[in-house]
């Protein structure tokens, strides 16, 4: 009885080998091979689990096959039977699901640092009590005794919060703050510049809106980065409306698609365009400027548009010319601070219109804007502040050098001119300015960049205590790096 429990046991094992190797086989090599397979079962468990490496998972040895216990004695060995299709094997991966981006993941950090060194060489440099000196609103660096100085140290952070959730946050260095127990300056102060939030209301990104501090959409150059613009200053007639070029507000922007690929193209040849703005654009502001706290229950409107045209269609001489042709509206109310502290009960009356054109140097270029209205001036004759006729602009050209043995360069000549008031400063004086200014930028290498100026200016310095315009020569210099 045992004998035959044992012989049937030893046959059950054995009808689950092939046939034609049964008899080769010893409980040894039998155990082996239930071991490998159950190793071969354990890994494919794990892979199905996470646990082992992609891929496919290793199939059982060729040895070990499970078929149907024979009831009879096994057949004798046959002739080998005709190659089989392959079968498909059953291949357990890791499946593994890439790691979700996180918000902090996708930032990016950059900024520039700007070195300046201007120096009077002829003219106004010192004036007696009550008249003018020859001095700038667009650059403390010029005056009597004045060497080397920080114009810009930025930073700037920007980023995707979401796919349609975007956010910029740049912080300045370089400022100063007067007004100190001892009337002297103090220079490397930190400032607010950009904090907002776009949300695009589109797939394709087209139409935004933007909440925040940003710039307010009036004037080409005004919109313009600092980093990319050829003139080391903005003209005083466009800047005098948006001094600091930024305010607290909501604003929507829309770029047709048709727009940002002449856009593009531009960018990729390397040129300066205005910035990462829409082509029409429309927004609502606290309207007292920059870093500046809200007076009154009024907002500051402004309306902006501008389209470029592709030149291409005109001939041969005009093949990758873009001209870009546009304008804007502003309405404030504004409440400028005066001498005897605080702000002007009133509100001033603020309106204007601008329009500008460029012509993109390819090589040669040209550029100008103006704009019209009236706003807030200290009227000497009743002293006292009024809104006041205003008017100003600048006319540029600019050449484009791609190579050359000292790298690309850009030389440029300017005309700006401004008769109106200046709303940012006390009492929101008058300025007169007529100023010629030729240069030349260098850029050796994308890190680097080296403009040096002449200017021959003639100004009435932005306090309304001083009377009459200084005149005289600057040479200008700025060595910009980006990082």
């Amino acid at each position: 009885m045992q004998r035959r429990l044992l012989s049937a046991s030893f046959g059950a094992i054995f009808a689950i080998l092939p046939a034609e190797g049964a008899q080769a086989q010893t409980v040894q090599e039998l155990q082996a091979q239930i071991d490998e397979l159950k190793a071969t079962i354990a890994e494919m468990k794990a892979a199905q689990k996470g646990k082992a490496s992609p891929g496919p998972a290793p199939t059982p040895p060729a040895s070990v096959a499970v078929a149907a216990a024979p009831t009879t004695a096994p057949a004798a060995p046959t002739a080998p039977a005709a190659p089989r299709a392959e079968q498909p094997t059953v291949a357990i991966a890791a499946v593994e699901k890439p790691a979700k981006q996180q918000w902090y993941d996708r930032i990016a950090i950059r900024g520039y640092t700007q070195l300046r060194f201007n120096e009077i060489i002829s003219g106004d440099r010192r004036a007696p009590d009550g008249i003018s000196r020859l001095r700038s609103v667009g650059d403390g660096g010029i005056g009597d005794d004045t060497n080397l100085t920080f114009r810009r140290i930025r930073l700037i952070l920007q980023g995707d919060l979401s796919d349609r959730v975007s956010f910029y946050f740049q912080p300045d260095f370089a400022n100063s703050v007067a007004n100190q127990s001892g009337g002297e300056r103090r220079e490397g102060f930190v400032q607010l510049r950009d904090a907002y939030v776009d949300t695009f209301l589109d797939r394709d990104k087209r139409f935004r809106l933007r909440f925040g501090q940003s710039k307010v959409p009036f004037g080409w150059e005004n919109m313009q980065s600092s980093s990319n613009r050829l003139t080391l200053d903005r003209s005083d007639g466009i800047n005098s409306a948006v001094p600091g070029e930024r305010d607290i507000g909501v604003i929507a922007y829309y770029t047709p698609r048709q727009v940002e690929r002449i856009w593009q193209r531009l960018e990729e040849d390397g040129q300066k365009l205005f910035g990462n703005y829409g082509a029409f654009g429309v927004g609502v502001f606290n309207g007292q400027g920059i870093n500046r706290t809200e007076t009154n229950d009024g907002v500051m409107t402004v309306a902006m548009a501008t389209w470029p045209f592709a030149l291409d269609g005109l001939g041969g001489a005009f093949d990758g010319q873009v001209l870009e042709l546009g304008g804007a509206l502003l309405r404030n109310g504004v409440q400028p601070e005066i001498r005897s502290g605080g702000t002007s009960d009133t509100v001033y009356r603020e309106e204007r219109g601008g329009i500008h054109a460029v012509l993109y140097p390819q090589p040669l270029g040209f550029q100008a804007e103006w704009n019209w209205g009236r706003g807030p001036e200290f009227d000497v004759s009743r002293q006292a502040i009024r809104s006041l006729p205003l008017n100003g602009g600048y006319v540029q050209t600019m050449a484009r050098v791609r190579r050359s043995p000292v790298g690309p360069f850009m030389p440029y000549a300017r005309w700006q001119y401004y008769r109106g008031g200046w709303k940012a400063l006390t009492n929101a004086p008058r300025l007169e300015t007529d100023e010629i200014e030729l240069g030349i930028e260098f850029q050796p290498n994308p890190a680097l960049e080296l403009t040096l100026a002449y200017a021959h200016m003639q100004r009435r310095e932005g306090d309304e205590r001083l009377a009459g315009r200084a005149e005289g020569d600057v040479i200008r210099t700025q060595l910009q790096w980006n990082y």
